[in-house]
Parts: structure tokens; sequence; C-alpha cells
């Protein structure tokens, strides 16, 4: 079947977005070559909250996958000769979309992921200032001029070293940050002039349909964005298909590592897991490093790759430590998401509780002690300090990925470091101190993507270079590094002739 045949085929079935009865954010298809295609295998999206049914959404089958990578093709020709003017100006009019619709999106994030709203909030802003940031960066994908008369005979020779994208590019995104993580994958992708095709996580597709919305008032081509909500099995063409030029994955160690193995000749990107130590020295300031460890290990119930899980505490500040952790971490205000009081809202789903649930009552029984936490209501669970647990408990050598750390008490510095360079993963770690030997020892010391000093592990602006190595994946997010996995360079050597 030739591509426009395929394309008529995915969009002869098209109809209008309209709101489903019963439903808080309506009925969506998937989105292919500008049109909103309901295909008839329709998911219910449920608040993991409560259960209650907030959005009725249409998966892509085979026929609409293969519609979404033919229009990608068919519009990388007209986006790899878009100005960086007209890419910067679409990326401008996105930011400000989202802007205009903050709230909108901010209970969509709510409803759809459990997300405390004002939480949710903050990650609509981050998404704003991720589309304002590739927009600048679309106007800076510098080349380089290379003399190449370094030896005798090549005199009056030059390179001219260009940056040229890619073209088209899958991207598969988590459940955690439904809006944000999906920016970082399309903002570099079109300031880079690549087409995506986007397949969000099952558990949150309507924040990505959502921003197609937006892309497509914006100007963007119609085929050059495409949100394909569908099951695994019918998603392998995004990984396997060889007219997709590039591969970005965030999601778990396991999937992350297969899809590579997959993906053939195309480039890849993975943004996985972690299990993020952190060290406070006996120079730290206790209560400002409590308070760091509260919003760290907490927010969006430690949900996030580079949440606070592991704590290694100076023996000289310990008790402090504890002392001022504790109570904030009782005070943290659990419940539903859309309460403006709410700290901590559900986990994502009832699997997720069931295996904390299970990790916690197995350090238990070897001995951990709960300062605080460690119970659930439905799928809620309470922030949980623990104390008194050992290196190889699965609470501390694995991602708990929930609302729980774990504390040790060290007395010697390089055994710290060591131990937080100990886990399989690495992708981000703290470190509370102003002792500038401390600090070098542990950048030279921990093999990870990005040591915070002063600061947890779950701080992160998302234009500075982010990502892991280990277990943790390969390459960077982060507007311009992304951008530069998306591009290749071009060489054009000159030969002045006399």
């Amino acid at each position: 079947m030739s591509t426009p045949e395929r394309l008529r085929s995915a969009t002869a079935r098209v109809a209008s977005t309209g709101d489903a009865a019963g439903t808080e954010l309506g009925e969506y298809g998937a989105l292919v070559n500008g049109q909103w295609l309901k295909t008839g295998d329709a998911i219910e999206v449920r608040s993991p909250y409560d259960d209650a049914l907030v959005a009725v959404v249409h998966r892509a089958g085979p026929p609409e996958i293969e519609a979404a990578i033919a229009a990608a093709v068919e519009a990388f020709a007209v986006t790899r000769r878009m100005p960086s003017w007209q890419r910067a100006e679409i990326l401008e009019k996105i930011s400000a979309g989202i802007a205009a619709r903050r709230e909108e999106f901010a209970r969509t994030i709510a409803l759809e992921a459990g997300k405390p709203i004002k939480t949710a909030r903050a990650e609509v802003d981050r998404a704003i200032f991720t589309f304002k940031i590739a927009a600048e960066e679309a106007k800076r994908i510098y080349g380089e001029i290379v003399p190449l008369d370094w030896m005798p005979g090549m005199e009056g020779r030059v390179a001219h070293i260009q940056r040229v994208p890619l073209g088209p590019v899958s991207g598969i995104s988590p459940f955690n940050f439904p809006l944000n993580l999906v920016a970082h994958k399309v903002a570099p992708a079109l300031a880079a002039a690549c087409p995506i095709v986007i397949r969000p996580a099952s558990q949150t597709p309507v924040s990505a349909l959502k921003l197609g919305e937006l892309l497509l008032e914006a100007g963007w081509p119609e085929g050059g964005y495409a949100v394909v909500p569908s099951t695994t099995k019918d998603a392998a063409p995004l990984v396997e298909d060889e007219r997709l030029k590039k591969l970005t994955f965030t999601g778990s160690p396991a999937v992350g590592w297969a899809l590579k193995a997959r993906a053939g000749k195309k480039r890849v990107t993975l943004e996985l897991g972690g299990n993020a130590g952190n060290i406070i020295h006996n120079d730290a300031d206790a209560a400002y490093a409590a308070g760091r460890v509260t919003m760290g290990g907490f927010s969006y119930a430690g949900q996030s790759c580079i949440s606070v899980q592991r704590i290694y505490a100076h023996a000289d500040i310990y008790e402090n430590f504890v002392d001022e952790l504790v109570p904030k971490v009782r005070a943290l205000k659990v419940g539903n998401p859309l309460d403006e009081a709410t700290d901590v809202g559900p986990m994502i789903d009832r699997g997720a509780v069931d295996r904390v649930e299970t990790w916690v009552k197995e350090a238990v029984e070897r001995g951990a002690e709960v300062l605080a936490g460690g119970e659930r209501d439905g799928n809620l669970w309470q922030p949980t300090v623990l104390a008194a647990i050992e290196e190889d408990m699965r609470v501390s050598c694995e991602e708990v990925f929930a609302p729980l750390v774990g504390l040790y008490r060290y007395t010697d510095i390089q055994q710290a470091i060591k131990a937080v360079d100990t886990s399989d993963f690495g992708l981000q770690a703290g470190l509370f101190t102003n002792n500038l030997d401390v600090i070098q020892a542990a950048f030279d010391g921990i093999d990870v993507g990005g040591l915070m000093v002063n600061d947890v592990s779950t701080f992160r602006v998302d234009h500075m270079p982010y990502g892991g190595v280990k277990a943790s994946g390969q390459g960077r997010e982060g507007l311009r590094y992304a951008i530069e996995e998306m591009t290749e360079m071009k060489l054009l050597t000159f030969n002045a002739r006399h």
C-alpha cells in the first residue's frame, strides 16, 4: 500500500472529539495526521485516587500507527526545510498556549495521574518553560568551521560542519510527568526540525492529546506530530521501524534496555530508573536538609526517578537531622489530589501500593524501624521514614518509586560515598556540605549523571543536561542536549584552488 493510500485508510474514520457522558475530561481519539481517530478500541482512564472515570481514549492499532509513521516521513520533507525563526515561533505559540490553559492542564494532570493540584501546576509551569527554552535553542543550533591545513599539501582547505535533523522520531513517555516529560521529547524534536510520534503512558494519555491540540493550532505540520495511545504489542513499530531515526524512551530499566536491543540502527536515548542516594555531612544545616528531603522524597508520592530514597547522615548530626525530618514528614497532608492543601496524593495504581507494602513488611521483619508512615489507605501510602535498614533490602537496593526514604548513619565520608555508588543505578545524587574536599571526593567517587550539592537528588531545572549512567540509561535530555541527539553533524569541505 502506498503512503497516500495508508493515510487515506487510517483517516477515513475521522470523528470529532466530544465529551463522553460521565467523564471529567471527555472522549479522545488518537491524533494522526491532524485527525482525531475514534478507533472503537477505547480504554477508560480512571483516577488513581478514587477510581472515578475521567476520560475515554481510543487506542491506535496497527493501521493508525502505520499512518502516523508514514505521515511523519512525509512531514519531514517539510520540517527539515523550515527556517529556525519559524520553528521558534511555533514553539513560542505552544508555550503561550499551555500558559493560557494552565489551570485546565493542571486539573487534567491531577485527575489522570493523581498528582496534587499544586504540584500539577508546577509541572505545567515547567512545560511552559520547556517549550520557551526550546524556542530559543531552535535559533542556536550552531555548526563550526575547521581549518584543514594542518599538514603540508592541505593549504587552502577548510571544513564547514552543520547540524542537520536526523528525521522522524518516536517517543515513549511515562505516567509520572504526563505533560512535561512529553514536552521533553516533543519540544527538542520541533526545535531540531524532526517530526515526532508519541506513545503516552496508558494511565495518563490525555495530557499528550491536549498538547496535540496546541501543536496543530500553532502551525506545526499536521503529519509532524502524532499521539498514538496503544498496546505494547501494537507499539512495536515505534521501536523497530527503520523509517524512524531515533527512539527516546522514559520508563523502567527492564523495558528500556529491552527496547534498545530491538531498535536496530536508530539512535536511542534512555531515561530510566534510580534509587537516589543523598549524603548529609556533618557541616550541613540539618533543618534545611530535612526540608529539602521532605520535598525531594515525597513530592508526587515519590514517583520520580530522582526521588530521594537512600539518606546517609553523618553520626554527628544524625539525631538532629532525624528530629527535624520526622515531624516534617508527619505533617504532610495525604489525600485528594484536587484539594489545594494536599501534599501527597495516591500512587498510580493498586499494584504499586501492593509492591511498596510488601517491601516495607519485608524490611520490618528483618529489623527495620518505622519512624513515620508505613501504612496504606486504598491507593494512598502514608509518607514513610525507615531507619535501621540494610543495603540488601529491596527498599534500599531497588527503585522503590514511592513516598519512602531510608536512613543510614555513617562516620567515614569515603564509606558513605562508596555506599551511594554501590547502586546499580546512576541517575542523580545529593550532597549537603560546604567542604570542598568532600564535594570533589563525591564528584569523583559517585558514578551518576549529576551530583546536586546542597540540594537533593530530585533537583532538576529543565534546560540542564539530565540523564544517567549504569542501569539508569544513556543519552541526555535538557533542551540543547536533546537537540544535539536529534541532529547529525554533516561535513562540507572546500578546496580553495588557485
